[in-house]
């Protein structure tokens, strides 16, 4: 059975003011923020004009409301401290307490503007039952100098409703049809969530209360006023499922570990993964799987997450070579990047994507042991080790792609991805070297984008006696070609002109690789030469 919790944050923008302006827990001798006494008040432009855009409550316990001209405030509440209204910080500060709602459940989700939603279901006994969950996360968001009401229910549409509109925050699992009825009875039309036309047009009806709407047939409110509304109530009474997207990828695995007071200091943080890794690859041994995606989040006692995640180059479930690469995470990201405060009182180990580990070929033979020619699980734990301290998205290899065009032949991926994916199209009946030898040579050194040079033929459509390249010609003493390659006219609706490419060695030893763009009378009446790579 799903059991949601709203959160909602009712003066998100002032609160984010009044924490700037208020003394910092580093300050105080306690980590309870304490309110201003100034009224604060933002502002943005409609038409035009200033008016307001959000109010704390001492603001609101003035008379002032939303939308009201800034001239207009001021002369109720001279002393009223106003700022310009930032919507994108706004948006972060409500990303950041989402993501602090994490270390009650992994599924928490934005509600914008202004509130958090979690599926909590299963997960509140851990905190003492729903009621102490409630009181626990209020009391935490009060502790970090916001003002918030939260309500938890069987549907997200409920829990938005009585966080909003209603007294009652807490509607056990069990509650009747008949109760849940006379429950949101009494609510304004607005706590279904919808526009604000419709209320409009529901207060001229005389349909103030969600009661007056049950008494009513459903077909010809939905005829007058949308089935939207008839929807928004099904869902309210949880006939009709609202989604809930959690800001954050479910993770396969997880395992964490909780403190009564913060962990501050670099050993005991990495004691903690390395314990966590024990117990994280415990479960994946179990299930035949390995992690190729790991992410530690720690969360702070004052709110604040600090998120490491590294890559791995294969299926890994060894729990010693996890917790070094959250060791060189950590090295890495220095005292500034992880930042500890007053300490880390929650931290978690979870495998965010997972692959079926294959189990190792061992050696048939006492030689082939012996000699260690496989190195494969060196060069994947360096590649490991280079992605936990650069960034696993800056450790690169090469990939040949399907193409035959030489600029686009070979990618730059990260080397932590899965390899093999590109077929081998080499003759098995041949050895590997006669194999690569029917394979055109190409230069060591590609120039990007390819150079124009100004060349010299006899004729247009034969190889260059001579060239031009930054300033300096070269003469020609020995040419091979051409090889020819076509443009991809599947892929573009106006391909680009055919190449003829050749490799040429001037009279001092330089060797090039040459190509001419179009064909002679067939695709242009002047074709182009261009220097497009470097041999040796």
């Amino acid at each position: 059975m799903m059991r949601c919790l709203s959160l909602w944050l009712p003066h998100l923008a002032t609160d984010r003011l009044a924490r700037r302006k208020a003394p910092s827990p580093r300050d105080c001798a306690h980590s309870t923020r304490v309110p201003l006494a100034t009224p604060l008040a933002t502002w943005t432009k409609i038409k035009g004009a200033q008016r307001l855009a959000s109010l704390d409550a001492r603001a609101q316990a003035a008379g002032l409301r939303i939308a009201m001209t800034l001239a207009d405030a001021r002369a109720i509440m001279p002393d009223l401290e106003i700022a310009e209204a930032d919507a994108s910080a706004e948006a972060g500060l409500l990303a950041a307490i989402a993501d602090w709602c994490r270390r009650f459940t992994p599924l928490a989700g934005l509600d914008a503007p202004d509130g958090v939603l979690l599926d909590v279901s299963g997960a509140a006994h851990l905190f003492g039952g729903e009621r102490a969950l409630l009181t626990e996360i209020i009391a935490a968001l009060q502790a970090q100098g916001f003002a918030a009401r939260a309500a938890l229910a069987g549907n997200p549409a409920l829990a938005w409703a009585l966080a909003r509109f209603a007294e009652m925050t807490f509607v056990p699992a069990d509650v009747g049809e008949r109760d849940l009825h006379m429950l949101v009875a009494d609510l304004p039309v607005a706590a279904l969530r919808i526009e604000a036309e419709t209320i409009a047009a529901l207060a001229q009806a005389g349909l103030r209360r969600i009661g007056d709407l049950l008494m009513r047939p459903r077909a010809p409110i939905a005829a007058r006023f949308g089935a939207d509304l008839v929807a928004r109530l099904d869902a309210i009474f949880g006939r009709r499922g609202d989604p809930l997207s959690p800001r954050f990828e479910t993770p396969a695995y997880l395992v964490e570990r909780r403190f009564a007071e913060g962990i501050a200091r670099r050993e005991d943080i990495e004691a903690t993964i390395s314990g966590l890794a024990h117990e994280l690859c415990a479960l994946l041994e179990r299930h035949d799987e390995g992690a190729r995606e790991i992410d530690v989040s720690l969360f702070r006692v004052d709110g604040v997450v600090k998120h490491l995640s590294t890559g791995t180059s294969r299926p890994l479930r060894d729990p010693k070579l996890v917790a070094r690469l959250f060791r060189e995470r950590i090295e890495a990201a220095g005292e500034e990047g992880l930042d500890t405060g007053y300490g880390f009182d929650v931290v978690r180990l979870a495998a965010i994507r997972v692959e079926r580990a294959s189990m190792p070929q061992s050696a048939l033979t006492i030689e082939a042991a012996a000699s260690g020619a496989d190195h494969s699980a060196d060069l994947a734990d360096l590649i490991d080790r280079l992605g936990a301290r650069l960034g696993w998205r800056r450790v690169l290899r090469f990939e040949q792609q399907e193409t035959h065009i030489p600029e686009f032949a070979v990618a730059a991926i990260p080397a932590a991805q899965t390899r093999g994916r590109v077929k081998n199209n080499s003759d098995p009946k041949l050895p590997f070297s006669a194999s690569a030898n029917l394979l055109p040579t190409r230069p060591l050194k590609l120039l990007d984008p390819p150079e124009p040079i100004e060349a010299i033929a006899a004729v247009p459509d034969s190889p260059p006696a001579k060239f031009r390249w930054r300033r300096v010609w070269h003469d020609i003493s020995a040419i091979e070609g051409p090889e020819r390659i076509a443009p991809e006219w599947w892929k573009h609706e106006q391909p680009a002109l055919t190449r003829d490419y050749f490799r040429a060695e001037d009279s001092c030893g330089q060797r090039f690789w040459l190509f001419r763009e179009g064909l002679y009378t067939t695709e242009t009446v002047e074709p182009r030469w261009f220097l497009h790579g470097l041999f040796g």
